[in-house]
């Protein structure tokens, strides 16, 4: 739903963000500011600044900043509107309702969930009494505790065509209501019979708790073995993930979260300790993928080892790939042949279950291999048909910069599989690839004896041609390519905006790449790796161009003998005009446009406007770089 600006900007001015973030911590007065624990790290000490007067909170540790809305959402994982719709209660406003036809559909909704939850209580009961003995057997000898059942609400329904609807009339509950809602079926011949019996059930809720279906076991042979309610205004399958509610807490605070394949390997994880959710008996959707990062920005997928399970994370994977951006992706955990998370918890614990998600695959590595164990790679036929849709996945990301990431990586490891003989007419940028063999360049001058034509920016004096540039920006650009050489530790940081930025001249920009793609596969690698990993890829002659640049006084900072936070910072204050620009840009096209009036936009217009607010900051200051503060732990750096 869209709201008026004029609506978001009067809640904001009627709530402090103090009074909000007062509600959940306990706040120091600074002055005319507030002080507190930032939630969002380990806080051992006050960090988060709260400022009314501007609106704002900001922590100087970990870098979390909004309004009080985007406290709200992050701190207590809401949603956009949820969060909009507490604060209007706070402030004793109404949210705008776009039609009378909203609230009247929302108003059917509310009377719908409470028949469900009516319902759900009556499973409860059932249950406990003497016709529930099976399923309290089964769920027991499943090892669930009962503060576990309780706190999943799990029931029972009887093998009763009709005991659900006695029920549900002797409360008062109408039959018109009970079918819009799910709960029972109706025939062609006017008859109707409760949607679930002789099934254990696990009710699904909406990621507050409110119950909305439910899912069903049945005990026996009877078929089918596991049921959903059917799709009503409450509930679509496909955008439902079950156990959401139970994890939403834990996940948004942890960054932990499982993505199994059923309603037990969910409870059972629970029970260990470890937030996991399900999809609803189908292969993630992108509504549930869009879900799960609204938590976590990288779950763990760890569906089961069989075959089955292997399709259904490959089709995950599949629809994740057109949605990937920076920061947000999936991981595939492999499960032991014939187990389940179930299993892996009662065999090994939560400890051994996490000692495996631990090792999950990046999900690029998880499609290489996908394809790759696909069909046979055994001629050159058959590897050149494995290149080729191996690059035709890369082209289905929407996100350039993370398309870019990908072609690279999918680049490296088509150089790496690549056997003697093989030939390729060139990757996803059309060039050719030399299979990790030398090109003729030496370390030092080129060598006229290799017969090959020198690079375009080794002049007489080994300079870059610079008649087509600033001159300042050309040695910025050497002083940032020099600094992550000498301090590869500042990449852990930077390099998102080094992957999205783009330098004028093409040779040092080709370098930046090739320093991108190699941190992408191995982020912790130090000076001596890094080198090596430059030289196999024949940058012999770059990497000495800018070793021999000689420093002035103000790039003290990638001297070799500097400290890392030393480096952080003068690199952070390099970046600052290449990000801010780019984001001053994306703010002024966005805030004119109708998106920034909804939930996305207003969301991405926040984050943008919280960035630009921290990049402007302290320009003139050294060390009030907001990149830099708090951000860096100082390592020995190897020497060259």
């Amino acid at each position: 739903m869209a709201l008026p600006p004029n609506f978001l900007d009067e809640l904001r001015d009627r709530v402090t963000v103090s009074s909000v973030i007062g509600r959940k911590l306990k706040l120091e007065r600074r002055g005319r500011e507030y002080i507190a624990l930032c939630p969002f790290h380990g806080d051992s000490k006050p960090s988060l600044n709260i400022v009314d007067e501007k609106g704002f909170y900001h922590c100087f540790a970990c870098g979390a900043h909004g309004d009080v809305i985007r406290f709200l959402m992050e701190n207590d994982g809401l949603k956009f509107m949820e969060a909009v719709e507490q604060i209007a209660g706070m402030a004793g406003m109404e949210v705008p309702k776009e039609s009378p036809e909203d609230a009247q559909r929302a108003e059917r909704r509310r009377t719908l969930q409470e028949v469900v939850d009516l319902a759900c209580k009556w499973y409860e009961r059932q249950l406990s009494s003497s016709s529930g003995d099976a399923a309290k057997r089964y769920l027991t000898e499943r090892g669930l505790t009962q503060q576990t059942i309780s706190k999943f609400r799990l029931g029972w329904a009887p093998d009763d065509k009709g005991a659900l609807t006695r029920a549900m009339k002797a409360e008062g509950v109408d039959q018109d209501v009970l079918l819009e809602a799910g709960l029972i079926r109706k025939f062609d011949d006017g008859g109707v019979t409760d949607w679930m019996r002789g099934r254990v059930l696990f009710p699904i809720t909406d990621r507050r708790g409110g119950v909305i279906a439910f899912g069903g076991r049945v005990l026996g042979d009877g078929q089918p073995k596991y049921l959903n309610s059917p799709d009503t205004p409450l509930f679509h399958k496909g955008r439902v993930l079950y156990g959401l509610a139970q994890a939403r807490e834990a996940a948004h605070k942890t960054g932990e979260l499982a993505v199994a394949e059923g309603y037990m390997d969910v409870i059972a994880l629970a029970q260990a300790g470890v937030p996991a959710v399900a999809p609803l008996g189908t292969a993630l959707t992108e509504d549930q993928i869009a879900e799960l990062w609204r938590l976590t920005p990288e779950p763990v997928v760890c569906f089961d080892g069989d075959t089955a399970g292997q399709k259904a994370a490959r089709r995950a994977a599949d629809r994740a790939l057109p949605m990937l951006k920076p920061g947000h992706s999936l991981r595939f955990m492999a499960l032991p042949e014939g187990k389940d998370p179930d299993d892996v918890v009662k065999t090994d614990g939560a400890k051994g279950f996490r000692e495996l998600m631990d090792q999950a695959r990046p999900m690029a590595k998880f499609l290489w291999e996908s394809e790759r164990d696909a069909l046979p790679i055994d001629t050159p036929e058959r590897r050149a048909d494995f290149f080729a849709r191996a690059r035709s996945l890369v082209r289905e990301i929407g996100d350039r910069t993370v398309q870019q990431a990908y072609e690279d990586e999918v680049e490296r490891l088509i150089n790496e599989t690549r056997r003697p003989g093989d030939r390729d007419a060139g990757g996803a940028g059309g060039k050719p690839f030399f299979n990790g063999m030398r090109t003729g360049y030496k370390r030092g001058r080129y060598d006229q004896k290799y017969g090959k034509t020198p690079p375009r920016w080794l002049g007489e004096n080994a300079a870059p041609d610079s008649s087509s540039m600033d001159e300042g920006i050309r040695r910025t650009e050497e002083i940032v390519l020099l600094t992550i050489l000498r301090h590869p530790g500042t990449m852990d940081r930077f390099q998102e905006v080094i992957g999205a930025i783009a330098f004028q001249n093409d040779d040092f920009d080709a370098f930046r790449r090739t320093l991108v793609d190699i941190f992408s596969g191995n982020p912790d690698l130090d000076q001596t790796a890094l080198f090596a990993e430059l030289r196999a890829r024949d940058q012999d002659e770059m990497i000495e161009y800018l070793e021999n640049q000689k420093l002035e006084r103000s790039y003290v900072f990638a001297k070799q003998s500097a400290g890392l936070a030393e480096a952080a910072r003068g690199l952070g204050h390099l970046l600052r005009p290449y990000r801010l620009r780019d984001v001053e840009q994306q703010i002024e096209v966005l805030r004119v446009s109708e998106e920034a009036a909804t939930e996305s936009g207003f969301e991405k217009l926040q984050r943008l406007r919280a960035e630009r607010e921290l990049l402007a900051s302290g320009a003139d200051d050294e060390n009030s770089d907001p990149w830099a503060e708090g951000a860096w732990s100082v390592t020995a750096q190897p020497t060259h």
